[in-house]
């Protein structure tokens, strides 16, 4: 069975979010048509209390887009973005999350961030989906979403690791793209036997 994982189509992460991606919102109607041939559907939704260590107004003398060393290492900075509960946590309103059947929410816990929609950012700390994945009898993934070099990626190599067939599918995507990451992003995802797909 193939499921589609819908990574972060979140107001913030929209023109005029908080953490905006550039054309974040053109990809949505082909995603929403691409959950119609899907056997699952899985959003995933960036959950940030107040206050989260991955945002530069937690470090005083630090910028956004900065990169800190925390004990699960290396941290970029972000403008605060999805705060629990906020419009900009919400999905943006032309995604059809009514086709979802799983919603896994990542970055709840305080003091660690969470790209992946299979562990935190220390590695180590599962958010449930690998379990959800294999008593549902699903072996195939499809990734869709927002932003490539981040959390796609990092779900994508996640998923890989854990034995799961990957394919990213780049024209359902976008990407921040900082200092080289889109680039790095896709080597390491070729790397991990991840295929990359463009339409």
């Amino acid at each position: 069975m193939q499921a589609l994982i819908v990574i972060d189509i979140q107001n913030d992460f929209c023109p005029g979010g908080a953490l905006a991606v550039a054309d974040g919102d053109a990809i949505i109607d082909r995603v929403n048509s691409l959950m119609e041939h899907a056997d699952a559907v899985i959003l995933t939704q960036d959950w940030h209390p107040v206050g989260h260590s991955s945002f530069a107004s937690s470090h005083a003398g630090n910028a956004p887009f900065e990169v800190i060393d925390m004990p699960y290492g290396p941290q970029v900075l972000w403008p605060d973005h999805c705060v629990q509960g906020s419009n900009g946590a919400a999905f943006h309103p032309d995604l059809d999350v009514n086709k979802a059947e799983l919603i896994i929410r990542k970055g709840f816990r305080s003091g660690v961030d969470s790209y992946s929609a299979f562990f935190e950012n220390d590695h180590v700390t599962p958010t449930g989906l690998e379990g959800y994945l294999r008593s549902r009898g699903i072996d195939e993934l499809v990734m869709v979403g927002l932003a490539t070099d981040f959390c796609v990626n990092f779900s994508a190599v996640d998923a890989a690791k854990l034995g799961f067939k990957v394919s990213v599918r780049e024209d359902l995507c976008r990407a921040i793209d900082m200092d080289g990451s889109l680039s790095a992003a896709r080597s390491g995802m070729l790397a991990a036997g991840i295929a990359l797909v463009d339409g």
